[in-house]
């Protein structure tokens, strides 16, 4: 049988824009918004342990994009508030956001990281391991985070992220000559492959050395695609993407379980026929 069909799945719904960070007394006079997201996830938790997660022998935290962000972040504050003899990980899908320049030389990706934690006040709830280091903005970046989380993590990304290409490295208005090129990889120029490459090299550095961890998964294929776990025709299907002879849902298993461990990272695109674009 596939690994987790039977188990208790939540899906906690994504309101507060930092990732669940957010935690603010003062509430925004203009428009009556909360930023409290930290307060929303510690009341989830608590909510399921009371209904039976403090039982729990086995839990895995995943989530897609922010949410992806989100099992980093509190990855290891998840695994405290479990039992102490639970298998307990994490899974970040297309959650590593990386701090780099974009096309035109600005620092997008950093000014909107910096202004998302001064908005929802979540230099609190970012790990202090990083904050009495570096200023809380670029603390939002897994970068920056994944060296010190102790919890067994499995990142899968795709190595040219369509989202953080169209938003991080190409951010809109930015070059009208990329308009095709970031929708879709295979209406890149030859110089715009090149730099989709760098953008690529830049991701794999980024990763470093949070892959040498024995307990630390990776799943980095060569796609141009944004959250490869939520649908079962990318998670686990006959055509699903695959690193070797391992699709997603087989890799993941296989670590979650202490099967086997595994950390491949794709050769460069377009050498890669299992891909689904999104």
């Amino acid at each position: 049988k596939p690994d987790f069909y039977n188990w208790n799945k939540v899906k906690v719904r994504y309101c507060d824009g930092s990732s669940f960070t957010g935690d603010k007394e003062e509430v925004d006079p203009s428009t009556n918004v909360h930023y409290r997201g930290a307060r929303v996830w510690q009341a989830v938790i608590e909510d399921l342990l009371a209904k039976g997660m403090n039982k729990a022998k086995n839990a895995l935290i995943s989530g897609c994009s922010a949410g992806g962000l989100t099992s980093i972040l509190h990855c290891d504050r998840f695994h405290q508030l479990l039992p102490a003899d639970a298998n307990v990980k994490c899974l970040s899908d297309a959650g590593f956001f990386i701090n780099v320049k974009d096309i035109t030389g600005a620092n997008h990706a950093e000014a909107f990281f910096n202004d998302v934690v001064a908005t929802h006040g979540s230099a609190k709830n970012l790990p202090s391991s990083c904050t009495s280091k570096l200023p809380a903005g670029v603390c939002f970046f897994p970068q920056n985070e994944v060296q010190q989380i102790q919890t067994p993590l499995f990142i899968l990304n795709a190595a040219y992220d369509s989202w953080q290409v169209r938003h991080i490295l190409v951010p809109e208005g930015s070059d009208p000559e990329w308009r095709g090129c970031r929708d879709d990889i295979t209406q890149c120029s030859t110089k715009q492959l090149e730099t989709l490459q760098g953008f690529r090299d830049d991701f794999l550095a980024a990763l470093g050395a949070s892959a040498s961890a024995g307990s630390r998964g990776l799943f980095v294929n060569s796609c141009f695609a944004h959250c490869q776990s939520e649908t079962q025709d990318i998670w686990f299907a006959p055509a699903s993407p695959a690193l070797g002879d391992r699709r997603i849902a087989d890799a993941v298993g296989d670590w979650f379980y202490s099967r086997s461990g595994f950390q491949k990272t794709d050769c460069p695109y377009p050498c890669d026929s299992t891909c689904y674009t999104n």
